[in-house]
């Protein structure tokens, strides 16, 4: 879905549909105090967040799965599969594709294996037998079903949690307060100083650093159906490359090939090169993806000694 305007502002509809929000907050709330996880053989690490939406948890799990394969361990990640129809469990291969497991997984399974599976308890039992050291879970901070050893909640810096309102009256999944209250570490992304409700744990500083690329100085038109478009235009901007148009799409969209001769189309009219992300290029089958360029993008710390000692806790 792309993320209605009034979730930026306590506007009529937001407080219309605020008396839903708090509802959905309060089932969040009784569905933690009511669950009964399942305890797995090994480390659980959820990198999850408040807000429906692009905050950066794929980067910041892969940034800790990496940071685990950097001990000797063997991670494995955990996803629902988002988007994806299978409903698992099940590994992710290489011929796969994200229609069956979702965008996400597909990228996370560049940097270490990856299991998909709508129930995360099963997921976890197979993780077991694939003799997994740790489990990193992208997503699942509101999911019951497994406990967790380590809950990392990733914030975005510029856009914060919006209205500070639940959905469907804004971006939070739950109130702030309250999805903070079982938070190891909060990680902001990016600049800025997003309201963390009074949150006192550990907070560290990350951002999205672009990988090498030859998009210096080039005419780029940029599309993306992410959480927040802009962002990545923002920073095809920031890398020094001249945007002559965008287009935006909703977050997780499956371009058709209709949508991609229209793009293609256009780039050649403006004689730029025709950018998206890496998460929207798993999305385009392979045999679409000529004349396409991805810029990738990892996450880096400000202090990676800090996020190392808190990954420490789970295996102290």
């Amino acid at each position: 879905m792309r993320a209605p305007n009034f979730w930026r502002h306590r506007g009529a509809v937001a407080r219309l549909l605020s008396p839903l929000g708090k509802l959905y907050g309060l089932s969040v709330a009784w569905k933690a105090r009511h669950a009964r996880p399942y305890r797995a053989p090994m480390p659980v690490i959820c990198v999850g967040n408040l807000t429906a939406g692009g905050s950066g948890k794929t980067p910041v799990a892969i940034a800790v799965a990496e940071r685990l394969k950097a001990r000797g361990l063997n991670p494995i990640f955990l996803s629902r599969g988002y988007g994806g129809k299978e409903r698992g469990p099940a590994m992710v291969k290489p011929h796969h594709g994200a229609r069956l497991m979702g965008d996400e997984p597909l990228l996370l399974a560049r940097a270490a294996p990856v299991i998909v599976s709508r129930d995360r308890a099963i997921g976890a039992a197979l993780a077991a037998d694939q003799k997994a050291d740790a489990i990193v879970m992208d997503d699942g901070h509101q999911n019951f079903a497994l406990a967790k050893d380590l809950s990392l909640v990733v914030v975005d810096g510029a856009g914060g949690v919006g209205n500070r309102l639940v959905l469907p009256a804004g971006p939070l999944r739950e109130p702030v307060a309250q999805g903070l209250a079982r938070a190891d570490a909060v990680i902001v992304m990016g600049h800025g100083a997003p309201d963390l409700a009074g949150y006192r744990g550990p907070v560290l500083r990350a951002w999205l650093e672009p990988l090498p690329h030859d998009l210096a100085g080039r005419k780029v038109m940029a599309f993306a159906g992410i959480g927040r478009p802009q962002k990545f235009f923002d920073t095809l901007k920031a890398v020094g490359a001249f945007v002559e148009e965008t287009e935006s799409f909703a977050d997780h969209y499956f371009y058709a090939a209709a949508d991609l001769e229209g793009l293609k189309a256009r780039a050649r009219r403006l004689g730029a090169q025709l950018v998206t992300t890496e998460k929207d290029l798993v999305r385009i089958a392979p045999a679409q993806r000529e004349g396409i360029t991805a810029l990738a993008v990892r996450a880096r710390f400000e202090d990676p000694a800090a996020l190392d000692t808190i990954l420490n806790r789970p295996f102290a």
